[in-house]
């Protein structure tokens, strides 16, 4: 949090964990009525429950698709997210639908008492989370999933659901203008109550989900930058929620699991091998702020399903380790960064401004590189290597796909692009021992979780691992 003393965080984080103990139950529709009554919680312990467990769910998804598209490997041959096994992901579902029935009940309690900046706030994470449900699973429930009326809700459709994600970010934007009876502060984990941050949030969102719609009826890339245009303006607007050391960073805690030989964090073959100078001509500075390396300082990946092969003892593969950029205990969870930005802008723009997209690309490395703390002549080193500055005639939509997965590290919206991109990452391969249930392909969606096929398994939609989200046809 950008302005918060240590003692006020960790008072904030404690009232946090009672909001969640106090309006969780064992699953978000197991009850007729809502036994705990979040209502009675304040609408500042709302937000700073909401905020926080939003980066958090970050982690969640992220813990799982850095699997999918090859930033971790399992030291195990087999692993079930390295083979694309349908695994029962309940937890994160639980955890994604917690925070949605907490930004319900904080929207109406703001619209009852004219609480406009919490209003558009709430909007804003509600968007986000229910975008970052309907990008995994498809259809979900939502019309009916919050009245603690139905405890077999309907699934709504997933492209219906993008339009709403679409008109709460709108929504959400226009209410953060309104005249409020109370100001969001201290108790916003994200931007500490700056309406101007969240305003540019709320646009580099719209762009993010727009950016998703690439190739359907409904996509304008002039829509996209024009929220872009209003979006972040430098790293410092990066949207993030900082840790410290009585609560860490759950990638640290990777790091440090796997130094205490818990086996958490390895790296995959495919990641090292796009930024040593495998799969492209020049080595990345980036990596060695990104990943450890083995005990013979060399970066070595472990293959996805293969597991440690000939080098099963600790220290001979690269792992997370502590104390880098992403696995310091108090390393921010990052939610949306300005290089994802630039990223999306050089998307966009490609095919109607070469000149903004090529330049757009340039600046998403260079803000990444930037928030790595990465040299300055390493930096200028590499942006002058022709292979990455290859010049706009040679510059291609391979180049800003390769070049976001770097930036987006551990982020689940990596998983978005590579679908997207239908994983044509250079040299990416389908992993080892990969599972029957993907038809040899790779994976395309979660399964659903076994709590709602045992409870609502009538409204579940019948699909399997390779059938594609809406906007991924």
């Amino acid at each position: 949090m950008r302005n918060m003393n240590l003692t006020y965080k960790i008072k904030i984080i404690l009232g946090a964990c009672l909001i969640l103990v106090a309006t969780s139950c064992e699953d978000y529709l197991d009850v007729n009525e809502n036994p705990n009554n979040p209502e009675d919680a304040p609408i500042s312990g709302l937000m700073t429950h909401v905020t926080y467990q939003t980066a958090y769910n970050q982690y969640r998804l992220g813990d799982i698709t850095s699997y999918y598209v090859q930033y971790l490997a399992s030291p195990n041959p087999g692993g079930t997210l390295d083979t694309m096994e349908p695994v029962s992901h309940n937890v994160t579902w639980f955890n994604l639908y917690n925070v949605m029935t907490d930004l319900k009940v904080m929207m109406d309690k703001a619209t009852e008492s004219g609480a406009n900046q919490y209003l558009g706030v709430a909007k804003i994470m509600m968007a986000l989370n229910l975008a970052m449900t309907v990008d995994v699973w498809g259809n979900v429930p939502y019309t009916e999933a919050f009245d603690f009326i139905s405890v077999t809700p309907v699934y709504d459709n997933d492209q219906v659901l993008y339009t709403t994600v679409f008109q709460l970010l709108d929504e959400g934007l226009a209410d953060l203008q309104k005249e409020t009876t109370s100001s969001i502060g201290d108790d916003d984990f994200i931007f500490d109550g700056d309406i101007d941050q969240w305003t540019a949030f709320g646009n580099m969102l719209k762009a993010r989900y727009m950016i998703h719609t690439k190739g359907t009826s409904g996509y304008s890339a002039a829509n996209v930058l024009a929220a872009l245009d209003k979006g972040f303006t430098s790293n410092a607007s990066n949207a993030k929620v900082d840790f410290f050391e009585q609560d860490f960073n759950p990638w640290a805690q990777a790091a440090i699991d796997n130094a205490n030989l818990n086996l958490d964090g390895w790296i995959s073959t495919q990641l090292i091998e796009a930024m040593d100078g495998t799969s492209y001509p020049t080595v990345d500075p980036r990596m060695k702020l990104m990943i450890g390396t083995t005990d013979d300082d060399l970066f070595v990946g472990t293959e996805n399903g293969a597991g440690r092969g000939n080098a099963p003892e600790a220290g001979a593969r690269s792992t997370l380790i502590e104390g880098q950029y992403y696995t310091t205990t108090t390393s921010p969870m990052l939610i949306a960064t300005y290089a994802e930005q630039k990223f999306i802008e050089a998307e966009a723009a490609f095919d109607t401004d070469k000149t903004r997209s090529y330049n757009a690309y340039l600046d998403g490395i260079t803000a990444h590189m930037q928030m790595l703390s990465v040299d300055a002549g390493e930096m200028a080193a590499y942006l002058a290597d022709p292979s990455v500055s290859m010049g706009e005639g040679a510059f291609t939509l391979a180049d800003i796909f390769k070049e976001k997965y770097i930036a987006l590290f551990l982020h689940p919206e990596s998983w978005n692009d590579a679908r997207r991109f239908d994983y044509q990452y250079k040299d990416m391969t389908l992993p080892a021992n990969i599972s029957s249930a993907v038809n040899n392909q790779f994976i395309r969606r979660f399964a659903y979780p076994d709590n709602e096929k045992s409870r609502n398994g009538k409204n579940i939609p019948d699909v399997n691992l390779t059938d594609r989200i809406w906007w991924n046809q």
